[in-house]
């Protein structure tokens, strides 16, 4: 691992010149390329010269009781030496973290796509729920949330609803989201305090770019028609809904929030770019060992991984065994101790497999 750190560190060094050429930086294209490179490498950097710090600090120590020293002095560095062995097993274990395989995707934005399931009505509802959920936890982490396409029950909630998330690191806290979402309640119209359960999809794909995926544009069809639903003015007066499909996979994606018929078919083709960027990873992943859906599950939209249980304020993961009770906390964004377990039990997995 040392000897990976090490060639790393003469990498960034050049990297670092790099990125300070006027000849570079005047190739912008050129310039991000590395840059993103040099910001990618920076904290594993960081901490290996924090290890290189440390591990001098040891040589010092030993040295140092070598010498002939007082009692009390000795017993300083003992205790020093003692703190900074431990400190330096954190560091290694910290960098091996560091240095696993990243997910291409980490840094992207992500396309989150919630479908009421079993429930109906209900189902609908928390849909809704689940929605201004995750639009609190973007609002706690500064990103930008824009809603594609949605589809609105008579009762509230969503039947469905897609939107993106902007923001630094989307995808890697958002892509263990994907699943089915349990939520145990009584609802409103039950008149026997019945508790009621009900199931939401939710998946989260990382928004592609033109250059991620090969799309022909004569396999596609795009068709205009009128908004439905409750509508601004001029939404359901016109026909600027969008509704595109792509033959050879049958993939169909609508949008009509927009008033704008361009809009509409921009956001409708970023939706088709994403899922066909997530069918080609999924053929990919089916193809290795080291499967990433295996992992805590991410990904598979059939995986029961979380019950809100309204009842007794509790929301529990069940991909890690986790339980909290703090039901209102969650669904008004706090979401951060369920993600950082998540994140924190997947490193420890991918560990075991390197």
């Amino acid at each position: 691992m040392l000897e990976r750190l090490a060639e790393i560190e003469i990498k960034y060094t050049d990297l670092s010149e790099q990125v300070n050429d006027p000849d570079i930086i005047a190739s912008q294209s050129e310039w991000r390329r590395l840059m993103k490179e040099y910001s990618d490498l920076t904290p594993i950097i960081e901490k290996y010269r924090q290890y290189k710090k440390i591990e001098q600090e040891i040589a010092d120590n030993l040295e140092l009781l070598n010498e002939k020293l007082d009692e009390d002095m000795k017993e300083l560095v003992k205790e020093e030496l003692s703190q900074n062995k431990q400190i330096l097993e954190e560091l290694k274990k910290e960098l091996t973290i560091l240095l696993l395989p990243k997910d291409p995707n980490d840094d992207k934005n992500v396309i989150v796509e919630i479908r009421g399931g079993a429930g109906g009505d209900e189902a609908a509802l928390f849909a809704g729920d689940l929605f201004r959920m995750y639009s609190r936890y973007a609002e706690r982490r500064r990103w930008k949330t824009e809603i594609m396409n949605s589809n609105e029950s008579d009762l509230g909630g969503f039947k469905e609803i897609s939107f993106m998330i902007q923001g630094q690191g989307a995808y890697s806290r958002l892509k263990y989201e994907s699943g089915v979402h349990r939520v145990q309640r009584i609802p409103s119209t039950e008149s026997g305090g019945r508790i009621h359960t009900s199931t939401v999809t939710v998946a989260v794909l990382p928004e592609a770019e033109e250059v991620d995926v090969n799309l022909n544009m004569n396999d596609v069809r795009i068709d205009v028609f009128r908004s439905s639903g409750n509508g601004g003015q001029c939404v359901n007066t016109t026909d600027s809904a969008v509704r595109v499909t792509h033959i050879p996979t049958g993939i169909v994606v609508s949008c009509q929030n927009e008033k704008s018929q361009i809009k509409n078919k921009a956001q409708a083709l970023k939706v088709l770019y994403a899922r066909l960027y997530e069918m080609e990873q999924a053929k990919h992943d089916a193809e290795i060992s080291a499967d990433r859906r295996s992992q805590v599950g991410t990904g598979d939209r059939s995986e029961r991984i979380r019950t809100y249980n309204f009842p007794q304020g509790r929301v529990t993961d069940h991909r890690i065994s986790l339980t909290l009770h703090r039901l209102d906390g969650i669904l008004d964004g706090d979401l951060d101790e369920i993600m950082n377990t998540l994140i924190t039990t997947d490193q420890a997995k991918k560990l075991q497999m390197n």
